[in-house]
């Protein structure tokens, strides 16, 4: 039977300890190829490198074990171990263990989630990972999840063009709840934007804010891991709203064919 050739990376560097949590936990359900940013890129979202040159170099991650580095995003990093590193031989993409929690509307800005969008669309089983608490986060509970969900996959399969979102709260493993299969939640931010002034007294800003979640559903991934359960849920590349198509398809005629009376 082929060995499993299974792509890792993160949003939070090749050196991120939640990378090196991720392969102890994976090792030995498949050949792992670790490829993921040399420096921290979180909140990348689904950026991709089109104007300079991505570099990739060799590394050695604190277990002496190979991995790759790049220059380029995460989802960069993800074209570049798939075509480059494997020469487009992969089966799995696991992006993780991030540092903090990719839950609700942040999925659209997380470098992790994005990254293992990207791997949907190169046609691999897709999972991100993160952990979900205060930090310090702790990973040992994180880790052997991944390896439980990655176990699963491999014997379940999952539809084309899906991915998977795991969050794993940042307790002691004995602490952790089973998995519940959810949805996405709404996360929002309260005051975004703090205003400060540089020593010449230039106004300038910085994107913080603090989350407003409310009380959530446990059927929704935010929900979920407020009660220290883990949250496994689907996520898939189309995203069109569906009856919303329906509903603009019944509107007037002179807004489709530029007849407007």
């Amino acid at each position: 039977m082929r060995l499993m050739r299974i792509l890792l990376t993160n949003d939070d560097g090749v050196h991120a300890p939640g990378m090196l949590a991720l392969k102890r936990s994976l090792e030995g359900l498949g050949e792992l190829f670790v490829v993921a940013p040399e420096r921290p890129r979180s909140a990348a979202g689904h950026a991709v490198t089109l104007h300079k040159p991505l570099r990739l170099a060799e590394t050695t991650l604190a277990d002496g074990s190979r991995a790759w580095c790049s220059s380029g995003t995460p989802s960069d990093c993800v074209s570049l171990g798939f075509e480059v590193v494997m020469d487009g031989r992969a089966d799995l993409l696991v992006s993780g263990i991030n540092d903090g929690a990719n839950l609700g509307w942040d999925l659209t800005y997380s470098g992790t989630v994005m990254a293992a969008m990207e791997g949907a669309i190169l046609g691999l089983t897709a999972i991100a990972v993160s952990v979900s608490g205060p930090a310090p986060r702790r990973y040992d509970g994180a880790g052997p999840v991944a390896a439980r969900v990655v176990r699963a996959v491999m014997r379940q399969g999952l539809p084309a063009n899906v991915l998977l979102n795991v969050n794993v709260p940042s307790l002691d493993p004995s602490q952790l709840g089973e998995i519940v299969i959810t949805r996405q939640g709404r996360r929002e931010y309260i005051d975004r934007i703090v205003r400060r002034h540089d020593p010449a007294g230039r106004e300038y800003y910085w994107l913080s804010g603090s989350v407003e979640d409310g009380v959530q559903p446990i059927d929704t991934d935010v929900g979920a891991v407020e009660a220290g359960m883990i949250s496994v849920t689907p996520l898939q590349l189309d995203m069109t709203a569906h009856p919303v198509r329906e509903d603009l398809a019944a509107w007037p005629d002179w807004m489709r064919k530029g007849e407007e009376p």
